[in-house]
């Protein structure tokens, strides 16, 4: 996989606009061997097509599908920019990656560096650093090692078995492989009893052992009941800080609201969305359907950004799982977010749509893909 080496980012640099900051990348991606002089007219073009700011002060300057052969190996060069670059429409950069890419081997690379940007809070982490050491801790996440994880990974559905604590020994087997607890989480987990939410729904979770934040879900082919009390599924949390409180607090509101019928009955993907969706109105009907990425190199920033802007004509929200990624859900109306998918060519997408308009969205992103989403099929 690319990597991105120290050698390749710039720490405070300065620029007077954005067409300067895009030629100091091209600069660097010609010294570094990865493209021939006339790409910064590629790359120029291809923002006038469409803005390649993703959001979080990151921009992705870029060639156009035309340039592809002005590529002569692939690379990424990262500038900072601490005094900020005016990227158009109220947008300022403060880091600016250039990418010059023969295929689709930046993608794992670029989907690394945006999913490890969704937080807030990171804008002000790059634009104030001044290592480039630091830097590249914070774009491929390695300063995020208390993040937390549910994927469709941690969730067992359809578990044969009428017995609690095999449900219990499943999530915390589950947890102790993806390196989120210890043994002695695993000890405790399977030795206390976890606690009845009601509706089949039970919790636990260990006062020890906690190494990561992180979530196994488990369900029970068919319910089954110990001492007179419903099981249908067992939610057990791995916790070191207040992250988990997001999943908690959407279930709470499932159940108060009495509205856990996807959560018992939905795949794994469908848990996923269902418990990390802050904003989900579960009185909303959702609208889903999957599609297949047949663009040649996938979902990258311009397809991407086709997409996005579509999405944005509905009133609906969307959320956007990677069938064939890690599983989690991304707002469909954040270019950063749909391009941290990591989507390649056959990949399945599952748009979940809630809203007045939802159907008609899913109508029209159905043509879009069809249609390439701007590109041609073999481009």
């Amino acid at each position: 996989m690319l990597q991105l080496a120290l050698n390749a980012i710039t720490p405070g640099a300065w620029a007077g606009d954005k067409k300067d900051a895009i030629r100091q990348v091209s600069v660097a991606l010609a010294a570094a061997g990865n493209v021939s002089g006339d790409y910064l007219e590629a790359m120029l073009e291809r923002e006038k097509q469409t803005s390649t700011y993703l959001g979080n002060g990151i921009a992705i300057p870029h060639g156009t599908i035309n340039s592809r052969h002005l590529v002569l190996k692939t690379g990424i060069q990262v500038f900072q920019f601490p005094d900020g670059v005016d990227w158009g429409d109220q947008q300022i950069a403060y880091v600016v990656i250039g990418i010059a890419a023969k295929s689709d081997e930046h993608l794992e690379l670029l989907r690394q560096i945006t999913h490890a940007l969704h937080d807030e809070s990171l804008t002000s982490k790059l634009k104030n650093t001044h290592s480039a050491t630091t830097l590249r801790s914070i774009l491929i996440g390695e300063q995020h090692s208390q993040s937390f994880i549910l994927d469709a990974a941690l969730i067992a559905t359809d578990v044969e078995s009428n017995n609690l604590i095999t449900l219990q020994a499943i999530n915390a087997g589950l947890l102790k492989q993806a390196g989120l607890v210890d043994s002695f989480f695993v000890a405790q987990i399977v030795s206390n009893p976890p606690l009845n939410l009601g509706q089949g729904i039970w919790l636990n979770e260990s006062s020890h052992g906690n190494v990561t934040n992180g979530i196994a879900i488990s369900r029970a082919m068919r319910p089954f009941h110990v001492q007179g009390e419903k099981v249908s599924l067992l939610i057990t949390v791995s916790i070191i800080d207040e992250k988990p409180l997001v999943v908690l607090n959407c279930l709470s509101h499932l159940l108060i609201k009495n509205e856990c019928d996807q959560l018992l009955h939905g795949d794994p993907h469908c848990i996923v969305e269902l418990l990390t969706n802050k904003t989900l109105d579960s009185q909303e009907l959702a609208v889903t359907e999957e599609f297949i990425i047949h663009n040649q190199h996938g979902l990258h920033a311009r397809p991407g950004a086709v997409l996005v802007n579509l999405i944005k004509g509905f009133n609906c929200k969307v959320s956007v799982i990677n069938l064939d990624g890690n599983g989690q859900p991304a707002n469909g109306r954040s270019l950063m977010k749909m391009v941290s998918l990591g989507v390649k060519k056959g990949h399945r997408l599952r748009f979940i749509a809630r809203g007045q308009e939802a159907q008609k969205m899913i109508f029209a992103v159905r043509e879009a893909i069809a249609n390439g989403l701007g590109e041609n099929k073999n481009e």
